[in-house]
């Protein structure tokens, strides 16, 4: 099997209506798989498919990806507060998380709609892990 100098794998490019449709998903994926808190699915599905086919689509769903997974740590960090705290810490966790989840949801609205318009988006507070 001859893939003319592409890489195993790599499939063909994306035109640049599929690229905004992909990295719109990325970003927009994230409602569905959040209810079962894992919202970082559909950007790591999106990101191991598409990374070598487009590079806009990579960098939008790693992007994603990775405010996802600090959105879980964030998470965790607060539930052992509320653990250690004995249900103290939730008066001020509480607040925070649902300024957190408004927040979470505008700036993946943002993210979408800078995808959608063939730009790049970086969120705010996102820990990198994934490059």
């Amino acid at each position: 099997m001859s893939y003319s100098g592409q890489f195993q794998g790599q499939g063909v490019p994306l035109s640049p209506s599929e690229e905004k449709t992909w990295s719109m998903l990325a970003h927009v994926g994230v409602f569905v798989a959040a209810w079962f808190a894992m919202g970082f699915l559909c950007p790591l599905a999106i990101w191991l498919i598409f990374r070598y086919r487009s590079d806009f689509v990579r960098r939008h769903a790693l992007e994603s990806l990775n405010f996802q997974i600090s959105l879980l740590i964030y998470g965790v960090v607060a539930a052992i507060l509320v653990l250690i705290t004995f249900g103290l810490g939730v008066l001020i966790v509480l607040p925070l998380v649902v300024i957190g989840l408004v927040a979470a949801i505008v700036v993946i609205v943002r993210a979408t709609m800078a995808a959608s318009d063939g730009r790049d988006y970086r969120y705010p507070l996102t820990l990198r892990f994934v490059k």
